[in-house]
């Protein structure tokens, strides 16, 4: 049971941060099996069936823009921050950094205070 509300929550940590990993990686333009890749190695895994509906929602919103690209043997969506994107991007950056300073400190560097 413990092991379970553990899971349970930090699944729901992670799903917070994970529009900010995918935001971060989109300056350029990017196809969804190399962001689960980029991720991963940066040490956040993504699984692709929480990626795909990310992608399409960021996109709704008018943060992405996604073009296909037809050249290669297998054709490829390739996803990029709007300019709009941009400027949430910064703005959600910056509000991470606030977050995360007031994290820090009320953690006291071990989360025991």
């Amino acid at each position: 049971m413990e092991k379970d509300l553990l899971e349970s929550l930090l699944s729901e940590l992670r799903r917070g941060t994970l529009i900010l990993c995918v935001l971060s990686q989109l300056g350029e333009s990017r196809y969804g099996y190399a962001l689960v890749q980029t991720l991963e190695e940066k040490g956040v895994p993504i699984d692709v069936n929480t990626l795909y509906p990310l992608l399409r929602r960021l996109e709704k919103q008018g943060l992405l823009c996604s073009e296909w690209n037809t050249q290669e043997a297998k054709p490829r969506k390739y996803y990029k921050r709007t300019l709009y994107g941009d400027r949430i991007f910064e703005e959600l950056v910056k509000q991470w950094n606030t977050l995360s300073l007031g994290m820090s400190e009320l953690l006291g560097g071990n989360g025991n205070e």
